[in-house]
């Protein structure tokens, strides 16, 4: 038996992928109390190419797995948009956010952003500033970051925690991902 399932904590790191800026929010569950670990903001759009800020994805993503432990990853699912580049460019980085994951079996789950806002705020349609506030009073934070993306990925920890860490979408390894989306292996 480890030290963490004695104590039952549960440490969740959430993912709001960007291809400019990637948002990250980490909490630690003990018993009913959920804290903040960290949250905070990848910076991507310093470089100019999308093969090189797949790259740091990967590797910062992989930073954070190995300095905080987390025993579960969300990530929010991206939305459907017009620019046919931008959905590729977008769903790129949150498979290679999947990928850092899955390299050290960490079971992942997706949540639309709709369920994200809802499960946070109330609100499916709320704004990204209405998303911080409400973390802002439930998470006691003190100052919100300059960047929403940073409570944007706080926000789908939180949702995974609330939605009690079960979704459709759950992959423990590469072998279950592919058993559940075979057209995705070709």
């Amino acid at each position: 038996m480890t030290v963490k399932s004695f104590k039952k904590e549960k440490v969740i790191l959430g993912i709001d992928p960007g291809t400019s800026v990637m948002g990250y929010g980490l909490i630690i569950i003990k018993g009913n109390e959920i804290k903040l670990l960290q949250f905070g903001v990848i910076h991507l759009s310093k470089y100019s190419n999308h093969e090189i800020k797949l790259k740091k994805i990967f590797s910062r993503i992989l930073s954070l797995i190995d300095d905080y432990h987390p025993d579960e990853i969300a990530l929010e699912a991206p939305f459907y948009g017009k620019n046919v580049q931008s959905m590729l460019k977008l769903g790129r980085a949150q498979g290679v956010a999947m990928a850092a994951a899955l390299s050290r079996e960490i079971p992942i789950a997706e949540y639309a952003p709709k369920k994200v806002k809802q499960s946070v705020t109330g609100n499916g349609n709320a704004s990204k500033e209405q998303v911080a506030e409400m973390l802002k009073t439930l998470m006691n934070i003190k100052e919100l970051p300059k960047l929403l993306d940073a409570t944007d990925a706080l926000a789908v920890a939180l949702c995974h925690h609330f939605q009690g860490g079960n979704t459709q979408k759950s992959y423990k390894s590469w072998n279950a991902f592919l058993s559940e989306n075979p057209k995705r292996s070709k």
